[in-house]
């Protein structure tokens, strides 16, 4: 029977890096009878805004009618293995959940599959994913969002909907058994970097399948905590003057990808000291609703016990001396940037005079060529060399 295999998240589980190997190797992965179905990076990310009617930023224009179109591709594939990624699904509601498995599973045996990392490290990626998003709050008013227990504001119900293990597989395993569904876990700080992309391709069996990963870079680096206060400060003064389209490429790609993320001497982002027992705490009871579930588990559950951190920097009140070192990294990728644009624009420019030139030439050219023609048949008649004689009269060359 064809399986399914629907990824949902959690969110800052390499899910970006997954998603791209899935894509960039879609026509290898198919000869293997393995199926990623999208030919644009974000196609199922629209599909899960349209299942879960979110809006995001007017892109839910762009997603209506994606889910229906990727169901119908799912179900057009006859046999061997498809696999649907995007982290958001963790936030779908119950019924949203059964939707998905009974427009995918008609034809397919659905397994669900999360991902999922320890909350001492995604409570603090959270919030910076936040401020890459342009938001502006501080990481204080963030903590105490999420640990207020009614859940009543936007930012803490979206936290938990998309964090909290033991929800998310109450709502998506609703309707499986226990062995169609999968728990991937990220391995703890120090492991070996290439240890959770092992697990990702035993969880999705693409052992046997020889993947290029070459292209592949890391699609969302963290950025340690002098490098996000100052994105924070970014954010308060361009939110005003920069318009959503342009946000992304050129201050979250640009600056805080291209620039900040690549500072690795800095502070990182970590849980505060009063935190740690009840993140601890919190930890502990999923673990145990995890065992209990009988799910199949790829790595260790005990890697959700998270580490306490040995150091603790507010980012709400990071060293200015970091801050303003992070500030010259910038104003230098900028500077470098506008004297690549300037360079480019004068190479362009100076493109574009020749081409103007040559074109003049060419025109010069065939004006010359057609009246050289005329001249030539004027004289093969006695009329014509009398004409001809005329119009070097008239210039002053006869």
């Amino acid at each position: 029977m064809k399986r399914v295999l629907l990824h949902v998240g959690t969110p800052k589980t390499g899910t970006s890096f997954l998603q791209e190997v899935l894509l960039q190797n879609r026509t290898i992965l198919a000869e293997h009878d393995v199926h990623y179905p999208a030919e644009r990076f974000d196609e199922h990310f629209l599909a899960a805004l349209d299942l879960m009617q979110l809006t995001w930023g007017g892109l839910e224009t762009q997603a209506i009618g994606a889910w229906s179109r990727l169901a119908a591709a799912v179900r057009g594939i006859e046999h061997g293995t498809v696999i649907i990624s995007h982290e958001i699904l963790a936030r779908a509601t119950r019924a949203q959940a059964e939707q998905a498995i009974d427009d995918l599973g008609r034809d397919a045996e659905v397994h669900v599959v999360l991902s999922a990392r320890d909350l001492m490290r995604q409570i603090p990626a959270e919030w910076q994913e936040n401020i890459k998003h342009r938001r502006t709050f501080s990481y204080a008013r963030f903590l105490r969002l999420i640990q207020d227990p009614e859940r009543s504001s936007g930012d803490g119900s979206w936290f938990w909907g998309v964090q909290e293990l033991p929800a998310i597989l109450d709502r998506w395993g609703a309707a499986l058994p226990p062995e169609q569904l999968h728990v991937i876990t990220v391995p703890p700080p120090g492991s070996d970097r290439d240890l959770l992309w092992k697990r990702f391709v035993d969880a999705f069996g693409l052992g046997a399948i020889d993947l290029d990963l070459s292209e592949i870079g890391r699609a969302n680096p963290s950025l340690g905590v002098p490098e996000t206060a100052l994105l924070r400060r970014i954010n308060w003064a361009v939110n005003d003057l920069v318009p959503s389209a342009d946000y992304r490429p050129a201050v979250r790609e640009q600056l805080a990808h291209g620039t900040l993320a690549r500072r690795h001497e800095s502070p990182r982002l970590a849980v505060p000291p009063e935190m740690v027992e009840w993140v601890d705490a919190t930890s502990r009871s999923w673990v145990d609703d995890l065992r209990s579930r009988g799910c199949q588990v790829v790595g260790d559950l005990g890697d959700l016990i998270g580490q306490q951190p040995r150091v603790y920097v507010s980012p709400d009140n990071p060293a200015e001396k970091q801050v303003n070192a992070a500030a010259v990294d910038v104003i230098s990728t900028l500077l470098v940037e506008q004297i690549k644009v300037v360079h480019e624009r004068d190479h362009l420019a100076g493109e574009l005079d020749r081409a103007h030139q040559q074109i003049e030439l060419l025109r010069l050219t065939f004006v010359e060529r057609v009246k050289r023609r005329i001249l030539n048949g004027l004289d093969r008649s006695r009329v014509g060399r009398g004409i001809h004689w005329v119009y070097r009269l008239a210039r002053g060359r006869a």
